[in-house]
């Protein structure tokens, strides 16, 4: 099944199996100012195959290098369509980054590249890392990540807070964003000390410049609580699921 599944990963940007879903980022005024981009694959006998089943199988294999260049290309081009229309001008894409695909020696130039050829604005796009990815090897990640920054590429640190990452290297990015983790999200009103995670997370990121976004939020009650303490950006089942690009246009 692991053979048949590897194989089938080799054809799929060719046949264009697979699709970006977007799940729609709001500001604390409950008003749309991004969306997250997440890969889906459409097998025609395999039917809907999670992420979790090919992701992890894609970064061993190092199919992960074609199907990310993929996805920053197919979102570069969803902004450049984006931003024609007046109501969608502004919306940020923000695009998952596996190790694998973050540490090829042309990652910067092909990202460069997108830019060149779909004309956007680059500060639209915004590139989630991991810690985990960053701490593999910190210091070429710095330069890799200067590099685009000076090209106006954002970044956002995902998940924070459930590795095992040095505070001290937060001055040392170029960050723009601090993802808090669903996890603590989840938690909010049931662990007291989640919240206070997050209420220190919060206070961190304003004192370091850095723009602080919640994923996974799923009730009003974890928005207001979020939102009181100064979060400025929201993504969760709350308000929309990640969805194929004509309904998340309609819901705009």
């Amino acid at each position: 099944q692991r053979a048949n599944l590897e194989n089938a990963l080799h054809n799929a940007v060719e046949k264009k199996q697979f699709q970006l879903y977007y799940q729609v980022q709001v500001d604390n005024q409950n008003l749309p100012v991004g969306a997250e981009a997440l890969i889906r694959w459409q097998h025609p006998v395999l039917g809907t195959v999670p992420p979790q089943d090919f992701i992890p199988l894609a970064e061993e294999s190092g199919l992960i290098v074609p199907i990310g260049r993929w996805v920053i290309e197919t979102a570069c081009a969803q902004i450049r369509r984006w931003q024609g229309n007046p109501r969608t001008a502004g919306l940020t894409v923000a695009v998952n980054i596996s190790p694998r695909q973050f540490y090829q020696v042309d990652f910067v130039d092909e990202v460069l590249e997108c830019l060149s050829e779909t004309a956007i604005d680059s500060e639209l796009l915004k590139l989630e890392l991991t810690e985990g990815l960053i701490l593999d090897d910190v210091d070429a990640a710095i330069v890799k990540m200067n590099e685009l920054r000076r090209a106006g590429v954002q970044f956002s640190l995902d998940d924070f807070g459930t590795g095992y990452f040095s505070l001290s290297y937060l001055t040392k990015l170029p960050l723009s964003q601090l993802k808090i983790d669903q996890s603590f999200v989840r938690n909010i009103g049931i662990n007291d000390s989640d919240s206070i995670i997050i209420k220190t997370i919060i206070g961190m990121s304003q004192s370091l410049g850095f723009e602080v976004a919640a994923e996974g939020v799923e009730s009003q009650h974890q928005f207001d609580f979020l939102e009181a303490l100064g979060c400025q950006m929201f993504q969760g089942y709350l308000f929309s699921r990640p969805v194929a690009v004509g309904e998340f246009e309609g819901l705009l």
